[in-house]
């Protein structure tokens, strides 16, 4: 196993028959349990023929380490799991455990399909329509309809507005963002809506001057501004937090949250208002 420093490396070969997007995320949640180890991921997408298979496995040979798999086509399944016990490597197929959970408890037989979740249905157009409602509505642009959105998210500048807005979007939440501006009036309908979701996001001054100025830098900015100036940074939070509150709108530290944690803790808001006003 190879090493670099403390930090251990071991090689994780994600095989599927689809897009590979289920698989991984599973795997990125079971080795975040193992902190002292990071695996070196294989991805091997839209595996369905032998051909295709064959040319994971020369790697898998090359360079052993976990096998995880989703795989329906029972031939290409089978020979992947005879040629990883020819070369001892553990292999696993993630979905097994759970199917035959629902099995027994549905008492049905499955039905296969390949990448059976990313089907052309309603769900799929659904999120289609939030994620262009979302990008055509991202940092204040469009405000003359958002009460056509699900969710509508306020903060000062590089509170992580956009990214939880697409994240909420790829789980079929239309959600607007609007930035909080010193001198800049809040505008007039919001104060006024009824309808969507409304959720600030605030964070430490300390993250959000560090967060700034990683961006000037990557801008190639290297003079001091008042955008990086943490009271003046404390200001623009006091005048987001005054908002929220004579509102009654929620609001979000995400100093230490991430954008998955973030948008969670929104989609619960939003289950909760929506049993209330059922």
């Amino acid at each position: 196993m190879p090493q670099s420093g403390s930090q251990r490396y071991f090689h994780l070969h994600l095989v599927s028959d689809a897009t590979g997007e289920t698989l991984n995320t599973v795997a990125k949640a079971a080795a975040a349990q193992y902190a002292d180890f990071r695996p070196i991921a294989h991805i091997y997408a839209l595996v369905r023929t032998p051909s295709q298979l064959n040319r994971a496995l020369r790697e898998i040979e090359e360079q052993p380490g976990i096998v995880l798999f989703t795989l329906i086509n029972p031939d290409i399944r089978r020979h992947l799991e005879q040629q990883c016990e020819a070369m001892g490597v553990p292999c696993l197929s993630i979905l097994d455990p759970i199917i035959s959970m629902l099995s027994q408890y549905l008492n049905a037989t499955s039905r296969p399909q390949v990448g059976g979740q990313h089907a052309l249905n309603s769900d799929y157009f659904r999120r289609i329509d939030a994620l262009n409602f979302t990008m055509a509505h991202d940092d204040g642009q469009n405000i003359e309809d958002l009460e056509k959105a699900d969710v509508i998210i306020l903060g000062v500048s590089r509170t992580s507005k956009t990214p939880t807005s697409i994240y909420l979007a790829q789980r079929g939440i239309r959600t607007a963002n609007i930035p909080i501006v010193p001198g800049i009036p809040t505008p007039r309908k919001l104060l006024d809506m009824r309808g969507p979701l409304i959720v600030g996001l605030i964070a430490s001054a300390e993250r959000i001057a560090q967060i700034r100025r990683h961006r000037l830098l990557s801008l190639k900015e290297s003079r001091s501004t008042d955008y990086v100036d943490p009271r003046l940074i404390t200001d623009e939070l006091m005048l987001m937090k005054n908002l929220c509150s004579s509102n009654d709108w929620p609001m979000i530290d995400v100093t230490r949250r991430s954008v998955e944690e973030t948008a969670a803790t929104i989609l619960n808001m939003l289950s909760e208002t929506r049993r209330m006003e059922a």
